[in-house]
C-alpha cells in the first residue's frame, strides 16, 4: 500500500524583517529535520515534493540530500496566504488563526480565505498524485493548510480542532495514497 506522509516544516527563525516566506529553519528546526532520517519510512519514499517557501524547501533538501531523491516544488502547496498583515507576533497571531478557522467562507483581515486554501490544498495535493511515479510520497508543506487537507480527509467541517499540535511545527500526518484514506493523525517528525 502506497503511503502520502504530509509533512509540515518544523521550527523556524522568525525574521519580522522579512516576508513570512522568506523564512529559514531556525537552527533547532534543522536538528529535527536530520532527526526525521531516522524514521524508517524515509527509506521508502518514491518522491518529494515541496511547497516554494523557504522553511519547506529547507526541510525538503534535508530529506532529498537523505534519499538522493530530486524534490519537486508546486507553489499551490504554499501556507494561507497572510501577506495582508505580515507578521504578527504570538498572541495576535493566534487570535488571527483562530478567526481564520472559524470563520473558513470569511477573508480574516485580508488573509486567504480557509474555504480557498482548502480548495487549492486539496487540488494541489491530487495533482502531486498525479505527478508522482508509483511508491510513498513525501509532501513537505506548512501547518495550516496541513490542518485544512486533514479536515477534507477526515470528512469534516473546517476547524482548528484538526490543527498540528506544538508551537514549532514539524509534524506530519500519513493517508493511504490510493483510497485517501488517513492512516494516521498527527506526530512529530522526530518521534514517529
Amino acid at each position: 500500500m502506497p503511503v502520502v506522509r504530509f509533512i509540515t516544516h518544523p521550527d523556524v527563525a522568525i525574521d519580522p524583517a522579512r516576508p513570512v516566506p522568506e523564512w529559514h529553519l531556525s537552527l533547532r528546526g534543522i536538528l529535527r529535520a536530520r532527526m526525521m532520517l531516522e524514521r524508517p519510512w524515509v527509506t521508502g519514499l518514491k518522491s518529494l515534493f515541496s511547497s516554494g517557501e523557504r522553511k519547506a524547501l529547507d526541510t525538503a533538501a534535508i530529506l532529498s540530500a537523505a534519499t538522493g531523491l530530486d524534490v519537486t516544488v508546486l507553489e499551490a502547496l504554499h501556507e494561507n496566504d497572510r501577506s495582508a498583515t505580515g507578521y504578527l507576533p504570538g498572541p495576535a497571531f493566534e487570535a488571527m488563526a483562530d478567526a481564520f478557522f472559524a470563520q473558513p467562507e470569511e477573508s480574516v483581515r485580508g488573509w486567504e480565505r480557509a474555504a480557498d486554501a482548502q480548495a487549492r490544498i486539496v487540488a494541489a495535493v491530487e495533482q502531486v498524485l498525479a505527478l508522482a511515479p508509483p511508491g510513498d510520497v513525501a509532501i513537505i508543506a506548512h501547518g495550516a493548510v496541513g490542518a485544512l487537507l486533514l479536515c477534507r480527509l477526515k470528512g469534516v467541517p473546517i476547524s482548528r480542532a484538526e490543527d498540528q499540535p506544538g508551537r514549532g511545527g514539524g509534524n506530519l500526518f500519513a493517508f493511504d495514497r490510493d483510497s485517501r484514506a488517513l492512516l494516521h493523525g498527527w506526530r512529530p517528525i522526530d518521534e514517529e
